[in-house]
Parts: C-alpha cells; structure tokens; sequence
C-alpha cells in the first residue's frame, strides 16, 4: 500500500467503522467526484452519480489493496458509474424510440385522427411512462425499473397522460 497518499489513513479507518474518516474521505474527494461525474454523466444526473460512486466505493473498499492511490482508485469507480449511466440511459433512450415507432398500430385512431401527435406532445416523463406501459405492455413494475423510478411514480405519470390525452381529444373535438 501507498503510505505516501494521504487519503489512506482515512480510507483505512473508514474501512474500519470510523464515521468521521469517513466524513473527512468525502469531503476531501467530493469536490472532484463532482466535476468528474458532470462531465462524464449523462445531464443533470451528477449528484446521484456521485451518490452511487460513494455507495460503490464503500461496497469496494474492504477490499481495497493500495495497488493505486485512494484518490485515482476513487476516480475509477466514478468513471465506471457514468459509464453505466450512460449505457442505462441509452439502452432506455433506444426502447422509447422503439416504442414511439410502434405508436400508430392498426386501429389506434380516434375519429379519423391518429392519436401518435398527441402522446408524442405529452410530457417528456409521462410520455415514457405511458408509452412503456400503454404501448409497449410492460407491468408498472417493469416501467419503473426501465426508468429507475418508484411504482407509485409510473402510476401517476400514467394517470397524469391520460388526463392529458383525453383533455386534448376535448380541445380538438371543440376546434
């Protein structure tokens, strides 16, 4: 192990069960966990990447040998974190795609209108969640797993779009 670094005696007690080392580790490496994760995340997602990163070194560090320095050791489970992220959220951005496609299936018009420019004008979120769920037929369950968010949640983006959809219908029919 590395004696010159000077994050290890607090990784070490960390490591050990010492909640101020472990308060000191973070306040000293949050600062560039930060930077790294807005810059190599995905938009507006860098405190839960930092969150995950510290969940992850925590996880990692009892069996953390001292091959590299705490700091760079650090900065690899955040690069690894966004990289996750962003292959999550393009795995999620290429199923809505899909989804969306799928959008205007036989018998998905109302009164000679398709349907597919009003759900496509829904909320970015609701939109995902009805599409995953109305569309797809994915369990609300499934839905909130793709999306990384509560069961309650999908219920509620979905309710909230078809609220939308049906206020739309009213507004067009009244045009």
């Amino acid at each position: 192990m590395s004696t010159g670094d000077p994050l290890l005696p607090l990784l070490l007690a960390a490591r050990e069960g010492n909640d101020v080392a472990l308060s000191e580790l973070v306040r000293r490496t949050q600062p560039v966990l930060w930077r790294v994760c807005r810059d190599l995340g995905t938009d507006g997602d860098a405190a839960d990447l930092v969150q995950e990163t510290y969940e992850r070194m925590l996880r990692a560090m009892h069996g953390y040998e001292g091959r590299a320095p705490v700091r760079p050791w650090l900065l690899r489970i955040a690069r690894n974190v966004c990289a996750d992220a962003v292959r999550r959220n393009q795995r999620r951005r290429r199923l809505i795609e899909r989804a969306a496609a799928s959008l205007e299936p036989e018998g998905r018009e109302i009164a000679d209108r398709s349907i597919a420019p009003l759900v496509a004008a829904l909320d970015r979120d609701r939109f995902e969640a009805f599409v995953l769920t109305q569309h797809v037929g994915l369990s609300y369950e499934e839905a909130a797993q793709v999306l990384n968010c509560p069961v309650g949640t999908i219920r509620s983006r979905v309710s909230r779009a078809r609220s939308d959809l049906r206020a739309a219908l009213r507004a067009a029919d009244s045009a």
